[in-house]
């Protein structure tokens, strides 16, 4: 086709672009999430969690080839302080006490894990795994002394 075939038409770019916007104003900004949400899901399920590591990888490597490191201190600096103004600095106080929280209660469960495998391994040698909060084994009790049947001694 000659230029001429094509005076008025649109490219396809412009096209899914018009489609696009039509779409959002008849159906909502949420229309897209939603189904963003849904097909994200869906490739998590056939390609795993792996797949979307390895792209983001590869994403940050370009973008860090084109644009230099420093880009990435700009643009953290810059989403720093819009959290800053739009949450206020208490923001980050507040999810720095969940974020300790979360690792005191993470390494918690570590040491506890930690703890039934070692019980669980001494089983599996012979000896009796102690009870959590159990006290340690002693040697064996003397023999009572015989008392009186008045109970008065």
């Amino acid at each position: 086709m000659s230029d001429k075939d094509n005076k008025g038409s649109m490219t396809v770019a412009e096209a899914g672009r018009k489609g696009g916007e039509t779409v959002r104003n008849e159906r909502g900004r949420e229309f897209y999430e939603t189904i963003g949400r849904k097909g994200g899901a869906t490739v998590k399920a056939e390609r795993g969690r792996s797949f979307y590591e390895e792209i983001g990888r590869k994403g940050g490597e370009t973008v860090k080839a084109e644009r230099g490191a420093k880009f990435y201190e700009e643009i953290g600096k810059k989403g720093g302080d819009r959290v800053k103004a739009t949450r206020g600095p208490n923001f980050y106080e507040e999810i720095g006490r969940k974020g300790g929280q979360k690792v005191k209660k993470l390494i918690e469960e570590g040491k506890r894990a930690a703890r039934a495998a070692m019980d669980a391994q001494a089983a599996a040698a012979g000896g009796a795994a102690p009870q959590e909060g159990a006290a340690a084994p002693t040697a064996p009790a003397a023999t009572p002394e015989p008392t009186t049947p008045s109970g008065n001694e």
